[in-house]
């Protein structure tokens, strides 16, 4: 690539990271999509998934070691803090929050993807970065990095509890409250085979207490459960 063709990456770096990168490529590199390549094979031979295997590896240790050395809460609940901290939903939240997509290349199908599709190139570009500022800068500015953008949700996750698995905290809140166990039903099913969407509801008793959408039934009554969740605190 030529200097002006790189030079929104170093000014995106510059803006965002603190610094320009000496060998630009890793960040350009960690911003392309496999389909990318696949659409420019003459003139473009790597995507982002060796950057993105290393930047999981490298985000996995930053968040293990800061649990480990800050809290003193046992394994299994460390674990779940952790999943809630690395997951896909989270580190894409963290990508769109950067603001780097516009510099995503990807092919034109995947630019016009679903929303689901969209938040996964965001969390794997975001490991990709992460292993990028790793190979140029080191350990120290990549944990930097984790800990300015994934680290800091840390409190609201704990004080909100949306590290506990939602269906069964629900079942526990339903049980109390309610003396009864939550039931879930499919309430729509949308779009073709390979991009359903499945929307269900989550009843306790006769009462419909939450909804929720997503790619899958496990995803949407998770959605359900948080919203029931919701529901309850507001009837404290």
């Amino acid at each position: 690539m030529t200097g002006m063709q790189t030079a929104p990456y170093q000014e995106f770096a510059r803006e965002k990271f603190g610094f320009e990168f000496k060998n630009i490529d890793y960040f350009i590199t960690a911003l392309t999509h496999r389909s990318y390549v696949n659409e420019h094979k003459k003139s473009v031979s790597e995507h982002n998934e060796r950057l993105e295997f290393l930047g999981d590896a490298v985000l996995e240790l930053v968040v293990t070691d800061f649990l480990f050395r800050n809290y003193t809460e046992q394994e299994g609940i460390l674990t779940s803090w952790r999943a809630s901290l690395v997951r896909t939903e989270s580190i894409g939240e963290a990508g769109d929050a950067l603001g780097y997509e516009y510099l995503i290349r990807m092919s034109k199908g995947e630019k016009n993807g679903s929303t689901r599709a969209r938040q996964q190139i965001l969390a794997n570009a975001f490991e990709a970065v992460i292993g990028a500022i790793y190979l140029e800068r080191g350990y120290e500015d990549a944990a930097i990095f984790i800990k300015k953008h994934i680290l800091s949700k840390l409190d609201t996750i704990l004080s909100s509890g949306s590290w506990r698995d939602p269906k069964s905290h629900l079942q526990e809140v339903s049980q109390r409250r309610d003396n009864q166990t939550p039931v879930y039903r499919v309430l729509e099913e949308v779009g073709p085979d390979h991009d359903k969407i499945f929307t269900l509801g989550v009843f306790v008793g006769d009462r419909l207490m939450g909804k929720g959408s997503g790619p899958s039934k496990q995803v949407a009554q998770q959605q359900a459960a948080a919203a029931a969740l919701i529901a309850y605190e507001k009837q404290a």
